[in-house]
């Protein structure tokens, strides 16, 4: 039995130290990266909300950002028009995005991890952090694009574990 432990033992150290050597904690300046456009939209706070939900709709994204004089001061999702505008009953027409619009936006650097940031975001139930180095935006990443991160990573990981099994 004590033999068989000693072989597991030394075993598992032997794949974690394999994978330790392949494995790069990701940083949100990784997934910028890997995303290719670093593209970010935004509207004025002065904007309708159907102006926001046009530029919404035409990109195919799910939020936009809100931008004042440079600075970031809100973001506005399909999730905020439908609690506070639908729900509200108001017009979509005439409601300025800074009406319904989250402010004291909650934001991440580019050197933070994959892991932090899903982390925040599970436990501030968010969908999307912008990505703010300094006073510079440098982009604005999605729970999407953390969990086609993570995927890929488990990918590669399983790879590693295939090789390392056939010795290779």
């Amino acid at each position: 039995m004590s033999l068989t432990r000693r072989c597991h033992g030394g075993m598992l150290k032997q794949v974690t130290d394999f994978l330790d050597e392949g494995y790069n904690v990701k940083t949100v300046a990784d997934i910028l990266r890997s995303k290719g456009s670093h593209q970010v939209y935004s509207v004025h706070p002065g904007s309708t909300v159907l102006e926001a939900l046009n530029l919404m709709a035409e990109k195919g994204i799910g939020a936009v950002l809100v931008i004042e004089q440079g600075r970031l001061v809100g973001i506005v999702s399909e999730r905020d028009y439908a609690r506070k505008v639908v729900l509200m009953e108001r017009s979509s027409y005439n409601t300025q995005v800074r009406d319904i619009m989250t402010q004291g936006v909650i934001t991440v650097t580019s050197a933070q991890t994959n892991e932090y940031c899903m982390t925040l975001m599970t436990d501030k139930r968010l969908r999307h952090l912008p990505v703010v180095d300094g006073d510079e935006l440098m982009g604005l990443i999605s729970i999407g694009d953390l969990v086609k991160d993570i995927m890929s990573d488990q990918q590669s990981m399983i790879h590693q574990l295939e090789q390392y099994i056939r010795g290779g």
